[in-house]
């Protein structure tokens, strides 16, 4: 097991901060950018939504109106006088229609004027004669109509709502596939950090070794029992030691700066805060089984999941397209009361409380356009795009299981390469330790030491690179099956 260090590693730190991979994925929900810029999606699609549905809301009119007609009179074609008459008429309408769920138009509306004025006429001697009048009518009536062929089973305003709802559940998928984007990041750039953590030790360790040797070598040269060549590679081992150090001091420290990017979203306040991983590099056993993570992957992957949603619309959509070949023919029916006298408006509320003046009627309306081309046309294009979707889920499909494959067996490979890179350190110590020993009994030479001890460096990195590959290959295995979130007990809809 490699254990991250806890001191601080990089000089300058004044703010180291333990985190845990946990604590880095809380992090990163709440504030990566990326992450809230793509919040939205559904937000606005359930706002779509919303707009789709607003097909359905009824619309209330109301109007109010006062007009004035005044006639000058005249002779007919025949001579005789046409009397001059003036009126004032108020009049109200009201009306509340919309549309149905299933495809049914309601309309109820109401009228009522009233006229006043004043309106000539020759009397018995012939005297023109004004003499007030007052007449008011109304009427009440509601109109339904239901479409029996065309806009029967599926009309645009359905259309709307289906499709709506399919792009929700499709942009709640993109939600989670950037959820699972940015969680697979942060684990990889946590597990790159613990591995570059781990790398400086072992720099360091090199380096101790290589200036204890350039010591004893140093003392032996003095007392004669060295050549001064050997100082001078001992030496030069150091500088070479030195440099591999600051090398591995710096891409700790752009390691560090790819975990922040991706669990801020104020690099600046993080900029001089060290990180310090509180977990290990470890390699525990897995069992893997392609079968079972196929069935994963073609189950629970977002872009699975999206692309079912595609081929439902898509089905949706040519559903709409073959009910818009049939010819139009509704059926619609009416039913009312009029009312009218020479009463102002509250008259005509009594005589439409005596229903003595009903009126209805039924009927249907058959329309078909001659040629129907452009809906044939949109026909064909809908049932081309349902051919075309299923065969991009089918090579979907194929993707998927292809990317779960390699991934199944990259971790299979890494999880040996682990143990085999361990057995490599082990001898690699071992090594080194029986030839220090036989270099102090003066039966090895420095450069023997040397060369032994860039072999353990070596196997020692490799080892670190082994264990940080195998944990990503993990990651990248859950990543693959859509179960990154599950992985790490990650509840989507509480963030």
């Amino acid at each position: 097991m490699l254990v991250a260090a806890v001191l601080p590693i990089l000089p300058g730190r004044a703010e180291p901060r333990g985190l845990t991979l946990q604590d880095c994925f809380q992090e990163a929900i709440q504030h990566n950018l990326g992450l809230q810029v793509a919040r939205y999606g559904p937000l606005v699609a359930r706002n779509n939504l919303s707009l789709a549905y607003a097909g359905y809301d009824p619309t209330l009119d109301f109007s109010g109106q006062h007009s004035f007609n005044q006639t000058g009179g005249g002779l007919d074609s025949d001579q005789r006088l046409i009397p001059p008459s003036e009126s004032e008429t108020d009049q109200l309408s009201a009306g509340v229609g919309g549309l149905l769920p299933w495809g049914m138009t309601y309309d109820l509306s109401s009228r009522a004027s009233n006229t006043q004025g004043d309106r000539g006429f020759l009397d018995a001697n012939t005297n023109l004669v004004f003499e007030p009048f007052e007449t008011s009518q109304g009427y009440v009536q509601g109109r339904l109509t239901q479409p029996l062929l065309k806009n029967s089973w599926i009309d645009g305003t359905r259309l709307n709502v289906l499709v709506a709802k399919q792009q929700l559940a499709s942009s709640r998928e993109a939600y989670r596939q950037q959820m699972i984007n940015l969680v697979t990041e942060v684990e990889n750039a946590y597990y790159d950090l613990v591995s570059a953590r781990e790398n400086v030790k072992v720099q360091e360790k090199a380096l101790q070794l290589a200036q204890k040797l350039l010591e004893e070598n140093r003392k032996r040269v003095e007392v004669g029992a060295l050549a001064p060549l050997d100082e001078k590679q001992a030496e030069a081992e150091v500088a070479a030691r030195e440099a591999d150090l600051l090398s591995a001091q710096r891409t700790l420290a752009l390691s560090e700066n790819a975990l922040k990017r991706a669990i801020t979203d104020d690099f600046a306040q993080w900029r001089e805060v060290e990180l310090v991983p509180r977990e290990e590099l470890s390699a525990s056993l897995q069992f893997f089984d392609v079968q079972d993570s196929w069935n994963k992957g073609l189950s629970l992957r977002p872009d699975i999941i999206q692309a079912w949603l595609v081929m439902e619309q898509r089905g949706i959509e040519l559903k709409y397209s073959r009910n818009q070949l049939f010819p139009q023919l509704d059926a619609f029916a009416s039913y009312g009361h009029s009312a009218s006298g020479v009463e102002e408006f509250a008259g005509l509320f009594t005589q439409y409380e005596k229903g003595n003046q009903p009126f209805w009627s039924a009927g249907a309306l058959f329309s078909i356009p001659i040629s129907n081309t452009g809906a044939r046309a949109r026909y064909r294009n809908a049932r081309a795009e349902v051919e075309q979707s299923v065969l991009a889920m089918k090579d979907l499909e194929q993707t998927v299981m292809a990317e779960i494959d390699d991934a199944v067996k990259f971790a299979k490979v890494s999880y040996r390469r682990v143990g085999a890179t361990r057995t490599a350190r082990e001898y690699a110590e071992s090594a080194l330790n029986a030839e220090q020993e036989k270099l102090a009994s003066g039966k090895s030479t420095s450069f023997e030491v040397l060369r032994l001890q860039r072999d353990l460096t070596s196997a020692r990195s490799a080892e670190i690179s082994a264990l940080t590959e195998y944990n990503k290959a993990l990651a990248a295995l859950a990543k693959r099956e859509g179960r990154t979130l599950e992985r790490h007990r990650i509840e989507l809809g509480t963030h």
